[in-house]
C-alpha cells in the first residue's frame, strides 16, 4: 500500500508540474499540488515507520 501511494504520488505530482507549466497555471495552484504531495509522502513515512517498529518488536 505504501509503495503504491509513493509511486502514484510521484507520478501525479510530476504530471501536475508539467501540466501547470504547459497551461500557464498560477504558481499558487501548482503549489497546492506540492503540498498534497508532501502530505502523501509524510503519510507514507509515518506508516513505514510504524511497520518498521512492529517488525522490530517481534
Amino acid at each position: 500500500m505504501v509503495a503504491l501511494v509513493l509511486a502514484a504520488t510521484m507520478i501525479l505530482w510530476m504530471g501536475a508540474q508539467w501540466l501547470g507549466g504547459q497551461m500557464g497555471w498560477d504558481t499558487r495552484f501548482v503549489f497546492l499540488f506540492d503540498l498534497a504531495a508532501l502530505a502523501a509522502f509524510f503519510w507514507a513515512l509515518v506508516v513505514t515507520y510504524q511497520i518498521w517498529r512492529k517488525r522490530r518488536g517481534n
